[in-house]
Formats: C-alpha cells, sequence, structure tokens
C-alpha cells in the first residue's frame, strides 16, 4: 500500500491512447499538431490569451520559467521549503546562470506579502548585494496548503510594489483546483507564469509552463533548446497534456487524490502537522509507530525526527487509504 509519492503513481490509461494515436508522421519538435493545439487548449481553460511550452520535468519548466524573468546578477524570493531550494539539486543557480534565492518564511510552506517584506527590505539598493527580480511561490504549497484568491491577490500587490516578476510552481496546480473549486484562473491568481504539472497527476513524461505574458515564452523557446529540452518528437509530450485537459481528467484525477488524502487525515486528529488541502499528510509520530506502520503494509517517507509524510495520487484505492486511517487509528 503506496503512499510515498505520486511520482509513483500509475500512468492515466487517457496518457497512453493520446500518445498512440499521435503516433504517427508529424513535424518534428514543436510544430506538430498536438503541439500547436496547447496554446487554444490552455487559453480555453484560464479564459484568456496564454502561450505555452512543454517539458519533460517540473525542474525544467520552473527553471525556464524563471530564467525569462530573472537575469544571471538577480534574486528569486521563495520559501525556504520551496522545492526550487529543497529538491532540485542547484537547478535553478545553473538555468539562471547564477542567480540567488532569497528564502522567506511563513507557516505551512506558503510566502505572505509580510515574510517577503522580512526577506527583501534589509537589501540595500545597491551593487554589492543580489536585487530581487521575482517571486516563486507553489501552489498548493510543498505542505499541501492552498493560496486562496485573496493571498494572491495580496502577494500580486507587494510584487507589483517592488518591481518583481511573479512565478507560480503548479506541480499539484491540480490539486489545489479540485480543493478550492474555483476556476483554474483564480487559482493562478495574476502570476506571469504557471508551470503547470501532469507527471505528478497521471501524466508520463509532460509538463507545462503557461505564459500569461506570451512575450515570456519567445524568449523561454530559445532557452529550451540550449537547455536541451527541445524534444524532437514533441508531439508525444503535447498528446499527453491535451489528453489530461480533454473532459477534464487533469481535475478528476487530482480530486480523487485529495479524497483519499482527506481519508487519511480523518483518523489523524491533533497529530497533524499542516492543515491537508491536497493530497498530501503530514503526521507527527513516533519512529516506533512509523515501523508499527510499515509492518502493516504501507510505505512513505518518514518526515524529520517525529513525523510521517503520506501522499495519495489519483488511482489510489480506496480500501487502501481506509486502512491507512484504520492503522493510524490503532496507534
Amino acid at each position: 500500500m503506496q503512499f510515498l509519492s505520486d511520482n509513483a503513481a500509475a500512468v492515466h490509461p487517457a496518457v497512453w491512447q493520446a500518445m498512440k494515436d499521435v503516433d504517427a508522421a508529424d513535424a518534428p519538435y514543436d510544430g506538430d499538431r498536438a503541439s500547436a493545439a496547447l496554446d487554444d487548449a490552455m487559453a480555453a481553460l484560464f479564459g484568456k490569451e496564454v502561450a505555452v511550452l512543454w517539458v519533460a520535468t517540473g525542474t525544467a519548466a520552473n527553471c525556464l520559467a524563471l530564467s525569462t524573468m530573472v537575469p544571471p546578477h538577480g534574486g528569486v524570493a521563495c520559501h525556504r521549503e520551496a522545492h526550487i531550494e529543497m529538491d532540485e539539486g542547484g537547478a535553478p543557480g545553473f538555468y539562471l546562470h547564477g542567480a540567488k534565492l532569497l528564502l522567506c518564511e511563513g507557516d505551512h510552506a506558503k510566502v505572505t506579502p509580510a515574510t517577503l517584506a522580512a526577506t527583501l527590505d534589509p537589501i540595500r539598493d545597491d551593487v554589492h548585494q543580489v536585487q530581487p527580480h521575482a517571486l516563486s511561490i507553489t501552489q498548493a504549497s510543498e505542505y499541501g496548503c492552498v493560496y486562496s484568491p485573496g493571498e494572491l491577490a495580496a502577494l500580486d500587490a507587494e510584487c507589483g510594489k517592488r518591481g518583481l516578476a511573479f512565478h507560480m510552481d503548479g506541480a499539484r496546480f491540480a490539486n489545489a483546483v479540485a480543493f478550492a473549486n474555483r476556476p483554474p484562473a483564480e487559482v493562478a491568481g495574476p502570476v506571469d507564469a504557471l508551470s503547470f504539472g501532469f507527471v505528478k497527476n497521471g501524466g508520463m513524461s509532460a509538463e507545462a509552463i503557461v505564459f500569461f505574458d506570451p512575450a515570456l515564452a519567445d524568449v523561454a523557446r530559445y532557452r529550451r533548446k540550449r537547455a536541451g529540452h527541445l524534444q524532437s518528437k514533441g508531439r508525444y509530450l503535447a498528446a499527453q497534456i491535451l489528453a489530461m485537459l480533454e473532459k477534464d481528467i487533469w481535475l478528476h484525477n487530482a480530486a480523487a487524490a485529495n479524497g483519499a488524502a482527506a481519508e487519511i487525515a480523518s483518523a489523524c486528529a491533533e497529530r497533524l502537522l499542516h492543515p491537508v488541502q491536497a493530497n498530501e499528510v503530514f503526521m507527527a509520530c513516533t519512529a516506533q509507530e512509523r515501523e508499527a506502520l510499515r509492518a502493516q503494509g504501507f510505505s512513505f517517507y518518514d518526515w524529520g525526527e517525529g513525523a510521517a509524510r503520506f501522499v495519495t495520487a489519483w488511482n489510489s484505492r480506496a480500501e487502501d487509504a481506509q486502512a491507512l486511517a484504520r492503522a493510524i487509528g490503532g496507534l
């Protein structure tokens, strides 16, 4: 009974079928029919003009998006638990040619205007210190918590005051939309670019960078090629994204994962370390308790000294989530 990561989940059958359907001669790189359809498909989803690039990984999506906003001598403000800080192996510095991450605090891995100001206000406006050029937030956050439209608007106002570009790491954006039950445009808010995750949600090898400022996409196309991410058979990546958008599979998958997480969370009570608003559950438990759960067949990650993390996926079985809830209740 696997709750290690949604990255370990199976590929959705519609994705396999979509790749089979485009398995014929077409224009190479991003000149194929499927790639050409991405802009209109995402524009329909968000209700505004966008430009969309596919890439193979979330790391590439985040870093290529930020590379269009931040010069090598600049900085990116983000939460200290952000994926770009904790889990991307220095890729932001590589793709941004040395740009610095400026780390913010905030409960539940969410940045606020106040914590952003606490990080940026001490920076002198002179050539001896790295100047901020962008803010990057994660929706849902690394602790599975969702920014509300009001929180996004407040951050956008702070970015506007400081002249910062605004990027959203949406590795679990679908889960955030499913939780908020609001249109995707409201859950994305006023950001300039969104890394729209599909791999964690039933995709195989495709993520989308959605540029709400299409001019940024013109720069990103050159950077994607230079970074080695312009795949010659891009139609297979585009087909995955289109398949997930069709019939709202992306949203149904996320809702299923969220539901399984809510089932597990219902048994955690005061053990919960963060509100469960997406598909991650962080729970306080001892080393002995964690071993007791593993002995019953549950796989998950330890999270520091006294906690565990459980991650559900689009195809998590209801009976597995229920069994884990019962096991937690019996600790």
